[in-house]
């Protein structure tokens, strides 16, 4: 597969009532127990995540905050060990594309820099056909998916979340927005490989940064990584990382 890469611009969206923002709360609660879980059976070291995005039309307007959010997952893990991240993201009629794994955050932003968003159908299942194909050369420690909307065949996606799961790789499944079918099969696909799902919203760009950088600390350093990570304090950063403990 060739190299490529991204944008995105999250605006602060509409204010959420106070069922919305306790919903959101406990998704949030519920995916850093998951991390957390993980993280403990993971040892320090290096780590190897694959970074999968949605590029398809509906996505532009977010583009350029994905190219901001994957710089910070570089520096939270450089005192930890070392971080390789691959990037796959998908767009227009047939196009699936992965760059080569790379191990600093400007050659990433680059790379994503070069993307734009093309108009077409969800291809989830080319991204997570390509983890396998991955994971079965060099062990990935974790996949982190953002999308949107899936217009795919969910059995067929949950056959290969299965495989994943059977291999030990969680994915780690962001959904932005509130498509429903979207929501129930990113939910299903993240369970089959033990992993989490959280849903963000143009007014969650901080949120959905923390929960990439405690993505990446578990997968350079595992748990005692994280430990360090919260006693540096430092904001939302800090909150999260004291309800992962």
């Amino acid at each position: 597969m060739s190299n490529k890469t991204t944008r995105s611009d999250i605006q602060k969206g509409p204010q959420r009532t106070p069922t919305e923002q306790s919903s959101r709360t406990g998704e949030i609660q519920a995916f850093l127990k998951k991390a957390n879980a993980l993280a403990k059976a993971k040892p320090p070291g290096s780590g190897r995540l694959l970074f999968a995005l949605d590029a398809t039309m509906s996505r532009q307007p977010t583009w350029d905050t994905a190219c901001h959010l994957q710089g910070e997952m570089f520096r939270e893990v450089v005192d930890i060990g070392t971080l390789d991240i691959q990037l796959v993201y998908f767009r227009g009629l047939s196009e699936c594309r992965a760059s080569k794994w790379v191990q600093d955050g400007q050659t990433l932003a680059g790379m994503m820099s070069r993307i734009t968003c093309q108009g077409g159908h969800t291809q989830i299942g080319r991204a997570l056909k390509h983890a396998i194909a991955e994971t079965k050369r060099k062990k990935i420690d974790a996949v982190v998916f953002i999308g949107d909307s899936m217009e795919e065949n969910a059995d067929d996606l949950c056959m290969l979340a299965g495989e994943l799961g059977m291999r030990k790789v969680p994915a780690f499944m962001f959904q932005e927005g509130r498509d429903s079918v979207a929501e129930a099969t990113f939910r299903e696909l993240a369970r089959l490989t033990n992993g989490a799902f959280c849903r963000f919203d143009e007014g969650s760009a901080k949120q959905l940064g923390e929960l990439l950088r405690a993505v990446a600390v578990y997968a350079a350093g595992g748990y005692k990584a994280l430990v360090a990570y919260g006693s540096k304090g430092g904001n939302g950063g800090q909150k999260l990382l004291e309800q992962m403990r």
